[in-house]
């Protein structure tokens, strides 16, 4: 049985086909990664749905900014929900917040249950909370299936240590996926740390990086890769180095019984 997940945030048609290719085995489908995604036109959900074998996922932001949500966007939110479940969709990114930064557990667990019989994933509004314990238990609260997170920190290498406790305090109760500023050099150990085996990343690199010769990066970068043949090797990297970390560890607690 498959016991890991490589899921590809992709705001094109070409790199979700690409991060198929590679074996992703899910793309969350947004637009505007510069400034953190927005819900997608309806357009490229339906295209991206039907031409896709791998679960699609939408995230269900309707502005960039921050996760406190007006009246009217809420609405708005709502609105998008039903319209990914129309276009075929198989899951959701949702996430509301209170102005303090606490998790609106009422308006996210709303649009939850709009969602269903999709998955839900609360998104990366959950790194703005101010206290992540808290956050957690009003995360599970809401009834979604999986938090995407960096820890509360920046990138997921510098949010490693406070993922791996996420994950302990979580248990069963709720999938714990890492996401934020990954890269091919650091994968592995951000999965070594976490303890993770749901990855999160959108394959951007930085100019700066490419200059200097780096690694391409698996986050909120700011410039798309030059091609979907980038995107593709990039991801079939990706899951590589997922499945052989995740045989490791399988190994290590056989051997440790």
């Amino acid at each position: 049985m498959k016991n890991y997940l490589f899921e590809l945030c992709a705001e094109s048609f070409e790199a979700a086909r690409a991060g198929e290719a590679g074996g992703a085995d899910r793309i969350e489908l947004c637009s505007q990664l510069a400034v953190g995604g927005v819900t997608p036109d309806i357009s490229l959900i339906t295209a991206t749905t039907r031409a896709l074998s791998i679960p699609v996922h939408i995230l269900i932001r309707p502005r960039a900014g921050d996760f406190v949500f007006s009246s009217e966007e809420f609405e708005l939110m709502k609105d998008q929900i039903d319209q990914a479940k129309q276009a075929g969709a198989a899951g959701v990114a949702v996430g509301v917040l209170f102005p303090d930064g606490s998790v609106d557990v009422e308006r996210s667990c709303e649009l939850v249950e709009r969602s269903r019989p999709l998955s839900v994933t609360f998104h990366r509004a959950f790194d703005e909370t101010a206290d992540l314990s808290e956050a957690l238990e009003a995360v599970i609260e809401t009834g979604a299936d999986c938090l995407l997170t960096s820890g509360g920190a920046p990138d997921v290498l510098a949010g490693a240590d406070s993922i791996a406790r996420l994950c302990r305090r979580a248990g069963d109760r709720l999938d714990i996926m890492a996401g934020g500023g990954l890269r091919l050099s650091n994968l592995v150990e951000v999965v070594r740390r976490t303890g993770v085996s749901h990855v999160h990343g959108s394959l951007t690199r930085n100019r700066l990086d490419l200059a200097n010769g780096d690694q391409q990066t698996i986050g909120n970068g700011h410039s798309a890769l030059s091609g979907s043949a980038s995107i593709e090797s990039a991801v079939r990297e990706s899951v590589r180095l997922l499945q052989g970390e995740l045989r490791m560890r399988e190994f290590q607690a056989q051997t440790a019984r």
